[in-house]
């Protein structure tokens, strides 16, 4: 299902807009006029918003769900690039691609997902050439983040990349109280993430289960004492 935001989505679009850098500080009026050539997407798990290859109709904001970045290789392998999350952007570089989109993109669960359509926010960017700069930062981010995902992927192996992917998102790592972190897909999908296979991924949160590091209910883990966590990483990573 897709189509023009209505009256009542309206709010939700903006706001979801109003978080993301690229718009964030954008006059009420020129928010309004994004939202005027914005679409409302709804993707089910499975669904595909494009694939490497299909003509660019602009770039899209996750409001809800989570999108999986791919490529997949001669022999049928996929290999993700990036786990799109609620509130990010992506494909603002293929704004410039005569090639169109350079990897697929596929929901992982349920997701609403908002189409900046590509006529309507290049007439907007002739007017605002502040925003480019915005868009150069939000792909300079996009970069430093694929360069991060490639360093933590060369960590020694699975164990110690699923402490540092948790304790990312620990929001402070010296604390000693647990935190819930929702992965908000698929552990297969997580496993991806990771450089692995769901069955590896299901053996290293039953190991940290039994070493009491961790819980897991569902899509929920807590981390029940980050500190310790933290410091588990660190002697693994020799510092």
């Amino acid at each position: 299902m897709s189509g023009i935001a209505s009256n009542a989505q309206t709010n939700a679009i903006h706001k979801a807009l109003h978080v993301c850098p690229i718009f964030r500080g954008l006059s009420q009026s020129d928010l309004t006029l994004v939202i005027s050539f914005t679409v409302l997407k709804q993707i089910d798990k499975g669904q595909y918003l494009f694939r490497a290859g299909d003509p660019c109709h602009g770039f899209y904001v996750v409001q809800s769900g989570a999108i999986s970045l791919h490529r997949v290789h001669a022999g049928g392998k996929e290999q993700m690039i990036h786990m799109v999350r609620s509130g990010e952007s992506f494909a603002e570089g293929s704004l410039t691609m005569d090639k169109g989109y350079p990897a697929d993109a596929r929901a992982v669960v349920p997701t609403t997902a908002l189409l900046v359509q590509k006529s309507g926010f290049v007439e907007l960017l002739r007017k605002k050439p502040e925003l480019s700069l915005r868009m150069l930062a939000a792909m300079s981010n996009h970069l430093r983040d694929l360069v991060q995902q490639i360093e933590d992927l060369t960590l020694g192996d699975v164990e110690t990349r699923l402490i540092n992917w948790l304790l990312k998102r620990c929001p402070d790592v010296t604390c000693q109280k647990p935190v819930d972190i929702d992965i908000k897909v698929a552990k297969r999908v997580l496993a991806s993430e990771l450089g692995t296979i769901a069955e590896t991924l299901s053996r290293t949160l039953a190991k940290f289960r039994q070493e009491g590091l961790l819980q897991v209910n569902g899509r929920i883990i807590r981390v029940l004492n980050p500190r310790a966590l933290d410091t588990i990483l660190r002697c693994r990573l020799g510092e």
